[in-house]
């Protein structure tokens, strides 16, 4: 089977397609942005290959008719022009008709000979992405731009088919890992929803019977973070001590934490360094994130729920501090710090000049309010089960994602032949094939 070796500028010439930049900041500024409108796509909503709308901003239509250049397809492709140039996003059939925003470029393929997916799939190899980041430009931040993009050398199959194979077999771990990452989001909201019933609208069970004081319970506790819970340092680190070998301890980072607080697997780095039995956490454990690199403390506040991270536990980094429960179990005191708006809360006493940093004692020195023990009680026996659910998706994702990592660059290199596989498309690559 033949392989053909083109630069992705020539690929996109041939097929009437064109890789161009955003709109710059003096066509679309931030008082432009609104409530209600289409979706502009900036570098921060490039998140996992796909497009996050949990902070997308807006415009209004007369915005999106002078921007209409910008227009984004199903197809195109979003680079983030500055900062992680390596992620890029393929814009889905929900991402139609919104607009390729300041800071980024888009790639249309056009009608040329290569599939789309298969140019996802490619552009997220490590050596594609290492590849670009060795072209970008700038001397403390890496900048992309379109000469670079068009510069890319593709590889792919001359037969389209056989892309189409390729990208059947790897999107079936997606979608599986996908399928798994929307059953645990529903899992949350779920759990977040019996603790906002119960303790933040105030009609937990026997609330009838309660006497409030100014709309709290009378016979709720009010005292210093520190009753129920310590907390322990991470560990400071060097970049040497970093390592990706799977005989290394984990390490909790700031990439440890989801957007909306959480545990995040992704990019999971190792530890080879020495530490204390203290700052190992394992399942169930509880920890925060005390450290932010941005001025507008995203991360900083945010806390998650270590999931089962293998026998020998994990280690927490010095951006890291775990939680330990002193009067209250683990997994309420999880449900509290990111439900009750803790974590928004004592974000703001982070500070700094170049780097944000919470102390650790001002966690614990805040004063709460815990309903009694029993109530609380009954909360986790609720709960709990569905944390373990979590926790066994979690475990299936692990499983699922090095296997697709290990396939993605033996497949989209031809190492992997898949042209005598008998395939069955899915009924929307049945569609566009015919």
């Amino acid at each position: 089977m033949a392989w053909v070796r083109r630069t992705l500028g020539d690929i996109c010439c041939d097929g009437n397609g064109r890789i161009q930049t955003g709109p710059f900041g003096s066509q679309l500024h931030e008082s432009d942005y609104s409530q209600e409108g289409t979706p502009v796509v900036m570098p921060a909503d490039i998140v996992n290959g796909k497009i996050s709308t949990a902070r997308i901003v807006r415009v209004s239509e007369s915005h999106v008719e002078r921007l209409s250049r910008h227009k984004l397809k199903r197809g195109d492709i979003v680079y983030g022009r500055r900062g992680d140039i390596g992620r890029q996003a393929l814009i889905r059939k929900e991402n139609e008709g919104w607009l390729c925003g300041t800071g980024c470029l888009k790639v249309s393929l056009g009608d040329g000979p290569l599939d789309v997916e298969f140019l996802h799939y490619y552009l997220s190899t490590s050596a594609v992405i290492g590849w670009i980041e060795g072209q970008a430009v700038g001397a403390t931040m890496p900048n992309l731009n379109t000469g670079i993009l068009e510069r890319i050398p593709v590889l792919y199959p001359e037969d389209k088919k056989v892309q189409e194979k390729i990208v059947t077999v790897l999107s079936a771990y997606d979608d599986l890992i996908e399928n798994n990452r929307r059953r645990i989001a529903l899992l949350e909201k779920m759990a977040e929803e019996i603790y906002r019933e119960w303790f933040v609208r105030m009609r937990f069970p026997g609330h009838e019977q309660a006497k409030f004081e100014k709309g709290v319970p009378t016979d709720w506790e009010f005292s210093a973070a520190s009753t129920f819970f310590g907390h322990v340092k991470g560990k400071s680190y060097g970049g040497s001590e970093l390592t990706e070998r799977p005989e290394d301890m984990p390490f909790i980072t700031l990439k440890s934490f989801n957007r909306g607080g959480g545990y995040r697997a992704e990019g999971l780095k190792r530890y080879s360094g020495k530490f204390k039995d203290e700052q190992v956490v394992r399942r169930g454990d509880v920890v925060m994130a005390v450290t932010d690199m941005t001025q507008n403390r995203e991360v900083v506040g945010r806390v998650a729920r270590i999931p089962d991270v293998g026998d020998k536990g994990a280690v927490i980094s010095l951006d890291v501090i775990k939680l330990v429960p002193k009067a209250v179990s683990a997994s309420f005191l999880y449900s509290y710090l990111r439900l009750s708006g803790f974590g928004e809360f004592i974000k703001e006493f982070a500070n700094g000049t170049n780097v944000l940093h919470l102390k650790p004692d001002l966690v614990t020195s805040q004063k709460l309010v815990m309903p009694p023990t029993a109530l609380r009680e009954k909360f986790v026996s609720i709960v709990e089960p569905t944390y373990a659910q979590i926790d066994t998706l979690n475990k299936a994702i692990d499983r699922l994602v090095p296997v697709r990592d290990l396939l993605l660059p033996r497949l989209i290199s031809g190492k992997l032949p898949v042209e005598h596989l008998d395939i069955q498309f899915p009924p929307s690559m049945q569609d566009a094939s015919g």
